[in-house]
């Protein structure tokens, strides 16, 4: 399960560590953000090289906003602090899992 973290937190742990990070930013109240959850969840277990993290933009908006977040979900893939991949709204299993299967 995605670890939720803080904006603190997210510069250790994302910026700040040089491995591959996915960064789900969502809010409780966003229906998408609920359906692509469990995708996350699922798709986990199959990338142990991969760090999961989410971010909630209610309450990290600084954050959201430091990287353009107008919509969620939006989950941003990192690799030694920086973005390789974003996308924008609920996404299936397999295209989060290609995403990562080509970083």
């Amino acid at each position: 399960m995605a670890k939720e973290i803080t904006a603190e937190e997210f510069n250790e742990l994302v910026m700040s560590n040089g491995e591959t990070a996915l960064v789900d930013f969502y809010a409780d109240w966003c229906g998408p953000c609920k359906m692509l959850a469990p995708v996350i969840d699922e798709i986990e277990g199959n990338f142990p090289g991969v760090s999961f993290y989410k971010i909630n933009v209610d309450e990290n908006d600084d954050l959201a906003s430091s990287f353009g977040i107008i919509s969620i979900p939006t989950v941003i893939i990192f690799k030694n602090g920086r973005q390789v991949s974003r996308t924008i709204g609920l996404v299936s299993r397999e295209e989060l899992s290609e995403r990562l299967d080509r970083i």
